[in-house]
């Protein structure tokens, strides 16, 4: 039996620690279509775009894995099931990366950016939700259906595949 018969894809959302509501609304239904899906979020564990896609991911009855950059676990969001103190700062986006099967991406920053191309280096699917800026190898979605079905689809064309970086 695959991990995946035992569990949903691990699905990363990355982006702002501090955003606009209309920012966190997508953020939120990104986590409910994570959710609705049978995947689990894996994000940053903080504020911003990170509670946002918890909060979507726990209000459809979703999971939630939050990788956070200090060394404890309390300082995690309140819709963090499983939080994880790395005590790394930003090098927990490597984490992040590693940890998610697809990345997905709703605004951010020179962080949210890090975690982009740790995710294209890993060989993971990345989808950025209405982004700013072309990337080459992220796939730009228009809604966050469509974001969640594309980081599912790029799950399941690399089932098999190992990237070595």
């Amino acid at each position: 039996m695959s991990l995946h018969a035992k569990r949903g894809p691990m699905i990363g959302v990355i982006g702002a620690g501090a955003c606009s509501s209309a920012i966190e609304e997508l953020a939120a239904e990104v986590g409910r279509e994570i959710a609705h899906s049978g995947g689990i979020v894996v994000c940053g564990g903080l504020g911003g775009v990170m509670a946002a896609a918890a909060r979507g991911a726990k209000e459809a009855g979703g999971v939630t894995v939050g990788i956070l950059p200090g060394p404890v676990i309390h300082d995690a969001n309140a819709f963090i099931d499983f939080p994880i103190a790395t005590n790394m700062g930003h090098a927990r986006n490597a984490i992040i990366a590693q940890t998610a099967e697809a990345l997905i991406s709703v605004a951010g920053g020179y962080g949210t950016l890090s975690e982009i191309a740790l995710g294209l280096k890993m060989g993971k699917g990345v989808v950025a939700l209405f982004p700013e800026l072309p990337i080459p190898g992220v796939r730009a979605a228009e809604s966050p259906r469509e974001a969640v079905r594309e980081a599912i689809a790029s799950i399941t064309a690399s089932a098999g595949r190992t990237v070595m970086v």
